[in-house]
């Protein structure tokens, strides 16, 4: 079997139709910068996800800087980050000359822990990022009430958890990226919602905000020659935004199937004490970007190689928190020890979860991860 962790080649064929005409519309047009196929995709996303604004930009991590530079935090500003997740977040804060503060996140979804956030909190705190990591959310009610009483900012990076809802007391839901003051996304080829290239957005229900993140992203113009504030240059192709165009009208099955697939996994892969189970969180959806299990007792090596040599591959995100990382080990404060951190980077594993994978490559995958346990 030729099993991937993402089978874009497969998804591609399957809407190939779609794609290549949509892709050939453009390529006619020659319409390649700020196409009609941009802000089309920007208003359908924005309805997809019921908010006022989206901004297309080049790619999700030039969508978190752009996020803190609309909020004009001064260098010096801290910025709580959780220590368990990729870069992107803490690069954009340090690359802006802002204190990247680590928090540790909870054992068993990840995230950020909220109760650790208000004890990293100082006079000089301005923002939060919640990166909803591996397809669910963040606790976002607690925190947003966290920082209303801080006057703290809230960024969401919502690059995994695209179409997640949150899903509060009340019985009221709301898809994640539009909960904080600005939400950002990434289009990355592996990504719940992916073009074939870079690419992100940012999201926010705040006019003035939007306004400013859409000067930001074309070098601070209010018009052609006209620079109001200090910018950068990040768009979203044209001929990305034809295939987001596409891709999104399936996102809902995308995330259906994933679901499907984890469900499965769930109900095959129990009963084994040192293999822990995703847990899904009572305040969200969880879209299952990542099967992301954990492997006690110092058995993962060992049990990636098992699954290597069956031709089944396996990804570790990700292997080094960032207090471990030397470019910021001088750079960021951390607000605890991050033990929980610390040992999810030696004990988490993902499984090949997408859209395309078939019932007979997971019922292989799931025997060959019973095998190893049993033998």
């Amino acid at each position: 079997m030729n099993i991937e962790m993402a089978d874009l080649r497969r998804q591609y064929h399957r809407l190939k139709p779609e794609i290549d005409a949509a892709l050939q519309e453009v390529l006619e047009s020659t319409a390649f910068i700020n196409g009609p196929q941009v802000k089309s995709f920007a208003v359908h996303l924005a309805e997809y996800l019921n908010v006022p604004h989206v901004i297309p930009c080049g790619n999700g991590t030039d969508a978190i800087q752009m996020a803190l530079m609309a909020l004009n935090l001064q260098p010096g500003d801290e910025v709580i980050v959780p220590a368990f997740t990729y870069i992107s977040a803490v690069e954009a804060v340090a690359m802006l000359g802002l204190v990247p503060v680590l928090v540790d996140v909870d054992p068993e979804t990840f995230n950020l822990n909220i109760e650790q956030i208000e004890q990293a909190i100082s006079w000089q705190t301005k923002a939060v990022i919640a990166v909803h990591l591996f397809g669910q959310l963040c606790d976002m009610q607690p925190l947003m009430t966290l920082a209303k009483r801080y006057h703290l900012y809230v960024v969401e990076d919502n690059a995994q958890s695209l179409g997640a809802e949150c899903l509060y007391p009340d019985g009221k839901t709301q898809k994640g990226g539009t909960i904080g003051h600005i939400g950002t996304t990434s289009f990355f080829p592996s990504k719940p919602l992916a073009c074939y290239g870079d690419g992100g957005a940012m999201i926010t229900p705040d006019d003035t905000l939007a306004e400013t993140l859409r000067q930001i992203a074309n070098h601070g113009q209010i018009s052609k020659y006209n620079h109001k504030i200090i910018g950068c240059n990040s768009r979203l192709d044209t001929l990305q935004a034809a295939v987001l165009e596409i891709k999104l009208k399936h996102l809902k099955a995308f995330n259906e199937a994933r679901i499907r697939l984890a469900q499965r996994y769930d109900e095959g892969l129990k009963g084994f004490d040192a293999f822990v189970l995703p847990v899904k969180s009572p305040f969200s959806t969880h879209l299952y970007h990542q099967y992301t299990v954990q492997v006690k007792d110092g058995q993962r090596e060992k049990l990636q190689a098992w699954l290597k040599g069956k031709g089944i591959p396996t990804m570790v995100y990700y292997p080094l928190p960032v207090q471990a990382q030397e470019a910021y080990k001088w750079v960021a404060r951390s607000a605890s020890d991050l033990s929980v951190a610390t040992r999810l980077s030696k004990e988490v594993l993902s499984l090949p979860i997408h859209s395309e994978l078939t019932e007979e490559e997971q019922n292989y995958i799931i025997d060959s991860i019973i095998e190893f346990w049993k033998k």
